[in-house]
């Protein structure tokens, strides 16, 4: 099924000299398809390097990532690139907006990559916009956003090229508290109304308590 994960026995470690740093040992996990899921643990828990190789930004040393049937580790780096334009969204911590450009062509800029023509993007920047609350507000650039609303603005072009799943790495980190919750129900009303996969990363409780599952990590293990 579309948007389904499978983490299978998956082993991550980094070498220095004769040093090995284990940074995750034989994680299992299977995300259902619209599933909400968070991951919290410490810093240095293996949190992140979990996200990026779910999402194929980073191969494990050992075990596998099934994605709706596809075995990433399979890919070469070309086609698992055109996959993850067709499949992932992610959405940072930071925004990554380019100051210099208006809200929708922030939004387009993955639509790039696409065979889309120029119309047709506009046109999905728009959507996405709306979708995120901030129709009518494309022709403004970050300098006259909000946090709030730059935040929506990033989560508008992850979903622009509508992704089955949406990978976010502390995505409300650097909001003040009510901004962050009108970030996290804005997630959650993307899984729930519009059948997104979402894995969140997160150090916050009370962002994880958003989610369908809160998992934990520590020393490179889900511990539930």
């Amino acid at each position: 099924m579309q948007g389904t994960i499978q983490v299978r026995a998956v082993s991550k470690f980094y070498r220095r000299g004769s040093l090995q740093q284990d940074v995750l040992n034989n994680v299992e996990l299977a995300v259902a398809a619209g599933e909400f899921l968070s991951l919290m643990g410490p810093s240095g828990s293996g949190k992140t390097t979990l996200l990026n190789i779910m999402s194929g930004l980073d191969r494990p040393n050992a075990g596998a990532v099934v994605f709706s049937g596809a075995v990433l580790d399979e890919m070469s780096e070309r086609a698992l690139s055109r996959w993850r334009a067709q499949n992932i969204g992610f959405i940072f911590q930071f925004y990554n907006l380019l100051a210099t450009l208006s809200a929708r062509q922030n939004v387009e800029l993955p639509l790039l990559l696409s065979p889309l023509g120029r119309a047709e993007r506009r046109r999905r920047a728009e959507i996405a916009l709306d979708i995120v609350g901030l129709k009518g507000r494309g022709d403004h650039r970050s300098s006259e956003l909000s946090g709030g609303e730059q935040q929506r603005v990033a989560i508008a072009r992850a979903i622009a090229a509508d992704p089955p799943v949406l990978m976010c790495d502390e995505p409300t980190g650097d909001l003040d508290r009510k901004s962050a919750d009108e970030i996290l129900m804005l997630l959650t009303s993307l899984s729930r109304d519009f059948g997104k996969t979402i894995v969140m990363v997160t150090h916050d409780s009370r962002a994880a308590a958003h989610a369908d599952r809160n998992l934990v990590m520590d020393k490179g293990r889900l511990l539930g």
